[in-house]
């Protein structure tokens, strides 16, 4: 059986978690703080990064977009990658921009931790990328019933997991009303069973970082 070393809050563990939930594939959950030093996190990724889906034979798979393509190949018998090229094109464009928003909230987040409140030109940068990339994801989806074609793909565990993740770390930005479309296809998509089962939630961190 597959385990995959998550975080509660990380919005890129839960693609994967989503995913393995979607495929049907079992697999057990172990929980960590991916910042603390009791992390075993460094023995299967030398990036120390989260998440990790580690193999039955003990080999591992990190890096959550790559972990959703290596399991879309072993285990395709669920497709959520878009068999046209145009539409798998589009559906990774919402995979970039789902890691491209989650990365600024995650640099916005710590930049803040910082003695003084950190550096505000660095937060601004931040919060662009943040705006822009959600109003991106809005432009894209319009008014369709699915991100990508005619039903439920990659693309929509992307969009669902980055604006699910600001609600956890970003609360300033009110993207519910802002983007109606948004929070219409986000309501959508946490009826599922993958999302209902995977919802984000903060953790405590006790070590240092910055």
């Amino acid at each position: 059986m597959y385990r995959l070393i998550s975080a509660t809050p990380s919005p890129y563990a839960r693609k994967v978690r989503i995913t393995l939930a979607e495929k049907g594939i079992p697999f057990e959950l172990h929980t960590e703080v991916p910042w603390d030093r009791t992390t075993t996190t460094p023995q299967h990724n030398p990036l120390e990064k989260l998440p990790v889906l580690i193999l039955p034979d003990g080999g591992s798979v990190y890096e959550s977009s790559y972990i959703l393509e290596w399991l879309e190949v072993k285990h395709p018998q669920v497709r959520l990658f878009p068999a046209d090229t145009d539409d798998l094109l589009l559906a990774k464009k919402y995979d970039v921009l789902c890691n491209g928003i989650c990365d600024a909230v995650v640099l916005s987040f710590f930049e803040s931790k910082r003695e003084g409140g950190g550096s505000p030109e660095w937060i601004d940068r931040q919060r662009r990328k943040i705006e822009g990339g959600t109003r991106e994801l809005s432009r894209l989806l319009g008014s369709k019933p699915w991100a990508v074609g005619q039903g439920f793909s990659l693309g929509d565990i992307a969009l669902g997991t980055a604006v699910g993740y600001l609600g956890v770390r970003y609360p300033q930005l009110d993207w519910k009303t802002l983007y109606p479309n948004l929070a219409a296809h986000s309501a959508k998509l946490e009826q599922r069973e993958s999302f209902r089962n995977s919802v984000p939630v903060p953790q405590t961190i006790r070590d240092k970082v910055v």
